[in-house]
């Protein structure tokens, strides 16, 4: 049975760094496309940046692009998020999710097949 599993998430203080990992079990990354999304009490899901299959290409949400930065590990069948000068309003839940391209494209919305729980990340002021 496929599972994400993040982790790396915490608390940080304002200009602070952190980098989460999603893990699969059960599944590979290998033909995926993986995407990093934020979740806030009220909002909607956030859309973050995704990997494509086999780490061709990585896509980021102008909102963080310059700050986050996503990345894979294919031999490890593990996703990164480093995430650089992070303020108070990066924080949330992020989860990863994980899905075959839609055609040629790797989905910018909750359109997944496979989510983790989520790591909290809080950045305090």
């Amino acid at each position: 049975q496929a599972q994400l599993v993040e982790s790396g998430g915490g608390v940080v203080e304002s200009g602070g760094s952190l980098r989460l990992t999603c893990r699969a079990s059960g599944y590979s990354f290998a033909n995926e496309c993986v995407a990093w999304f934020r979740q806030v009490p009220g909002k909607e899901r956030e859309w973050l940046a995704v990997v494509y299959p086999g780490g061709a290409r990585m896509v980021h949400d102008e909102s963080v692009a310059g700050r986050f930065f996503i990345s894979e590990d294919i031999a490890e069948n593990v996703v990164y998020l480093r995430m650089d000068t992070l303020s108070p309003d990066d924080s949330g839940t992020y989860v990863c999710a994980a899905a075959k391209p839609r055609g040629i494209r790797c989905p910018k919305t909750p359109d997944y097949d496979y989510w983790g729980q989520g790591t909290q990340v809080t950045v305090s002021s």
